[in-house]
């Protein structure tokens, strides 16, 4: 029986940071779950293909933006389920069994339960709020998701958009989403470097924007 899963992690000179998601991953590969890892690059201009290389993750050039390179990857994809993940996130062990009880639910997606790699009150809270904010159907990106190639492309799949890809496709699975019994550990550097509460807002703020309206490509360039 072929392996069922295939991983999709959208890169872009994430040459220096994406080890440990890579690392994580092995046990997958051992108790024959995990089919490829496929890199979705947009336009890395270091040494992430060279990485793919030596782990033998294929190396797909995309689109530019987040939203068309799991797009294009997922084309591609051979598994009968697909991962999404993003290079700066690293599944806790146990992952690999998580995913396999989740299997007979071929028609609901799911997420894991963030935390971040930092051990302050404000991370804590951070993530004790995403956690609640995911079980009301908006879970991000950072938390991954797996999901039944034929669900994926019944619901369209990731729209090509910049940012908010991760929020377009939870509203597309509205009430097939559920959470597995699974962490993720997801990097802190961007709340540590901005702040915790400033960037917190900052993304609320973002988000409901787009819900009511504003362009994707104009989002993208004030979140950079």
């Amino acid at each position: 029986m072929p392996a069922p899963l295939s991983v999709i992690i959208p890169t872009l000179n994430v040459a220096d940071s994406i080890a440990p998601c890579l690392l994580a991953l092995a046990e997958g590969i051992s108790d024959g779950l995990l089919a490829e890892v496929i890199f979705a690059d947009g336009g890395s201009t270091d040494s992430t293909d060279k990485i793919a290389e030596e782990v033998g993750a294929r190396f797909l050039t995309c689109p530019t933006g987040r939203g068309s390179q799991l797009a294009a990857a997922a084309k591609e994809a051979r598994g009968e389920w697909l991962l999404f993940l993003h290079a700066d996130s690293v599944l806790q062990s146990g992952w690999q069994g998580a995913i396999e009880r989740h299997l007979v639910e071929r028609d609901r997606a799911a997420y894991f339960q963030l935390k971040f790699d930092d051990d302050s009150l404000a991370a804590s809270i951070v993530a004790r709020w995403a956690n609640i904010r995911s079980r009301f159907g908006l879970p991000y990106g950072d938390q991954g998701l797996l999901i039944r190639r034929a669900l994926y492309d019944k619901i369209g799949g990731h729209p090509p958009i910049p940012l908010m890809e991760d929020v377009a496709i939870a509203k597309a699975l509205k009430g097939r989403l559920r959470r597995l019994d699974s962490t993720i550990v997801t990097s802190a550097r961007k709340y540590r470097q901005q702040g915790w509460w400033r960037r917190s807002w900052r993304n609320f703020r973002l988000v409901t924007r787009y819900k009511l309206g504003a362009d994707p490509v104009t989002l993208a360039a004030e979140y950079r």
